[in-house]
């Protein structure tokens, strides 16, 4: 039975090459995470992306993920993926993970199409078998006919999205992470679009969407988080979660946000052009 379980994550994306300018609580704003100082002298300036956040997530969940930019969300989807490594805490998941933030991830402009699945279902976890099984429904989908035996270049902006989205969908997942910048091409092919993701989700034993779209929060996910520079908020039904959202909006801003324990703020250091790192391991 598939599950997530975060136990206090933190992810810290170090600060390098920074020189006084900006006041702590403009950086805040500017990157959406708490800037603060680490390590045992206090020498160390990170980012905090994620902060203390715990969350269970089992089979039947379709969870969406609300917040402002910044907020958490896509390093959220990230630490699910393993692509960020948690700074503190534990990530434990049992299930096969399948992130579609961007469609046809290894896609090859001098590969033909059909190479091109190969190779993008490998990406996307698929044995070798499983892609040649759903050529056929690939071809289908993507309706490319005699192109896809031709060099990828060959096509147009609008073919190469039609590919990709239909590769991307054509999984069977476990875990399907989602963002809501998944392309679905033209407008006639959005329809169909829509309802091949539909299919796709109902086959997934967990989902995590990531979303500005209430409605669209509404329609896919029976439960959503609030993420609030890196914190869980609320967590509950979308309605519900939805409406904290809303509360949250209009309330008056309040000042800079104090340091998490046993990290100290950097108070009115000031950063001048800096490069955030990858996260901390």
């Amino acid at each position: 039975m598939s599950s997530i379980t975060l136990e206090n994550v933190v992810v810290d994306f170090p600060l390098y090459g920074m020189e006084p300018s900006f006041r702590t609580d403009l950086i805040g704003r500017a990157v959406g995470g708490l800037l603060q100082r680490t390590g045992q002298r206090g020498n160390r300036v990170v980012v905090r992306a994620l902060d203390r956040v715990s969350l269970q997530l089992r089979h039947g969940d379709l969870l969406g993920l609300v917040g402002h930019n910044g907020a958490g969300k896509s390093t959220l989807l990230r630490v699910l993926a393993g692509i960020y490594e948690p700074s503190h805490g534990r990530c434990t998941i049992d299930g096969r993970v399948s992130p579609l933030f961007l469609t046809a991830p290894g896609l090859d402009l001098d590969e033909t199409g059909y190479e091109n699945i190969i190779t993008c279902g490998r990406y996307l976890g698929m044995s070798r078998g499983e892609i040649k099984s759903k050529i056929g429904e690939i071809d289908a989908f993507a309706e490319l006919g005699q192109y896809l035996a031709l060099p990828v270049r060959t096509y147009s902006a609008g073919m190469v999205v039609r590919l990709g989205f239909a590769i991307a969908t054509a999984i069977d997942p476990e875990i399907l992470l989602l963002d809501e910048g998944l392309g679905a091409g033209d407008a006639r092919f959005a329809d169909r679009a829509r309802a091949r993701v539909e299919a796709l989700i109902a086959r997934s034993n967990i989902m995590v969407l990531a979303s500005h779209s209430n409605e669209l929060i509404r329609q896919m996910c029976n439960r959503a988080v609030l993420l609030d520079h890196g914190q869980i908020v609320a967590d509950g039904a979308p309605d519900e979660v939805l409406e904290c959202y809303r509360e949250l909006q209009n309330a008056p801003q309040p000042p800079a946000a104090e340091a998490a324990v046993g990290a100290e703020p950097v108070g009115d250091l000031g950063i001048g052009p800096a490069v955030v790192g990858p996260a901390a391991v």
